[in-house]
């Protein structure tokens, strides 16, 4: 997915003769704590609800447009680095610009948490595993055959090294909801399994037929 396809367009854009208060009034409209700015059709900058707060409410955003935050992405660029530039910079909402600098939108902090939670199979039914390996022993062909051997197959995969140990974790899901065995069959094969989720399945099976019981001996 690109970036394009988030873009909201229909978000306010202020200028740099906007005053302060103008621009605190849109952010409390859009419950946001940051806005695009823009300076003669052009992207000039992210101003924050904090730069606003140290200024006079009176004072146009030009007093402080050397100190706008110039952070924006392309639309043709991956989703994943709008992600990126949101987290790091802790923003509410992204600027979207063309090869001009011109604005063609905004992808707001929010949006982007629901397309990351499809992006990651959080729609979908089915256990999550978490894994650790050393680096040189992570193989996803491995991983993928083990899961298969149990009649089940990963929707989801992602890892991450954590500096410190170069220990490799490895996170599935699995469109499986009891995933005992499948547990069992990393544990045979010598992956540490951190923790997994999942037996939703058996435990409300187990509720069904308690409650089939108490309503049996209750007649």
């Amino acid at each position: 997915m690109l970036a394009s396809q988030l873009i909201n367009t229909g978000f306010p854009i202020i200028n740099v003769l906007d005053k302060a208060s103008f621009a605190l009034q849109i952010m409390d409209e859009y419950d946001v704590m940051h806005l695009p700015v823009s300076s003669a059709e052009k992207f000039a900058g992210i101003v924050s609800k904090d730069d606003l707060l140290d200024i006079d409410e009176n004072n146009t955003l030009a007093s402080i447009e050397q100190d706008l935050q110039k952070i924006s992405i392309k639309g043709e660029e991956y989703f994943l680095q709008a992600l990126k530039l949101i987290a790091n910079n802790e923003l509410t909402i992204l600027p979207v610009v063309n090869e001009q600098a011109e604005l063609s939108g905004v992808i707001q902090a929010k949006d982007i948490l629901k397309t990351i939670s499809r992006f990651v199979g959080n729609e979908e039914k089915g256990a999550v595993i978490v894994l650790e390996t050393d680096k040189q022993n992570f193989s996803f062909g491995e991983i993928s055959r083990l899961v298969e051997t149990n009649e089940a197959y990963i929707t989801q995969l992602n890892t991450h090294t954590e500096p410190e140990s170069g220990t490799v974790v490895i996170t599935l899901k699995i469109n499986k909801i009891e995933v005992s065995d499948i547990v069992a069959t990393f544990q045979r094969y010598e992956y540490i399994v951190r923790y997994f989720f999942g037996e939703e399945e058996y435990a409300n099976e187990l509720k069904e037929n308690y409650n089939h019981l108490i309503s049996y001996l209750n007649m």
